[in-house]
């Protein structure tokens, strides 16, 4: 991320404590639709208002929101992590935090849509990260893909690590920051997170002119 537009160190503390709870009432809620319908709701605030967002100051004032798939509950998997894996590293250039370490943990089976690998970032406080690149990338969803869960940062759709599964649900993927600028620096989905499914749910493409560059791992 360029540092001209880095937020406060405190809006970004604000912003991710925002993101956690916005995520605990996601897996508070007992309906489904319901807890998709909370999460648009937040994003778009927190996108449209907080001074963390990554959409520019000079288009807040006119951002109405994320273009949404139709909630698809066919597409939310309890699903288990497969650890049977080689632990292959991915390493992430970026323009502030020096090279963001990665490591693959497991993989995520998912009925009709493909693998989907499992990555545990190396850096200070470590988390699961999730990311999905699908069969409509470049045209109804970002070009280099969307995020899943990202633990570190709050976006957690439930499960127990302990016991090894996790809920995987694609209605809630979101795009990263760098969908809606170029000053952002994103780890975008690698080949084991490209899948052949075409999946028009969560979020999709915004109006963006930043072509992304594949990262591979």
């Amino acid at each position: 991320m360029n540092q001209q537009s880095v937020p406060s160190a405190l809006s970004t503390a604000d912003w991710r404590r925002r993101v956690f709870a916005l995520y605990g009432d996601v897996r508070e809620a007992t309906d489904r639709a319901e807890a998709h319908a909370i999460w648009r709701a937040g994003r778009d605030e927190l996108l449209a208002s907080h001074d963390a967002s990554p959409v520019p100051v000079e288009e807040r004032e006119v951002f109405r929101g994320v273009q949404i798939g139709d909630y698809q509950p066919e597409l939310r998997f309890e699903v288990a992590i497969d650890t049977d894996v080689e632990p292959v590293r991915w390493e992430v250039p970026s323009a502030t935090d020096g090279v963001i370490p990665f490591t693959r943990i497991g993989a995520l089976h998912l009925p009709a849509v493909g693998d989907l690998d499992v990555w545990w970032l190396e850096s200070y406080g470590g988390g699961v990260f999730v990311p999905l690149k699908d069969a409509l990338a470049g045209a109804r969803t970002y070009g280099g893909g969307r995020y899943l869960l990202d633990t570190v940062k709050g976006a957690d759709l439930g499960g127990d690590f302990r016991e090894g599964w996790l809920v995987v649900d694609l209605n809630f993927a979101y795009n990263p920051s760098c969908a809606y600028s170029p000053l952002w620096t994103c780890p975008l989905a690698p080949a084991g997170n490209t899948v052949t499914a075409a999946l028009p749910v969560g979020e999709l493409t915004v109006n963006s002119t930043h072509d992304p560059e594949v990262q591979s791992a």
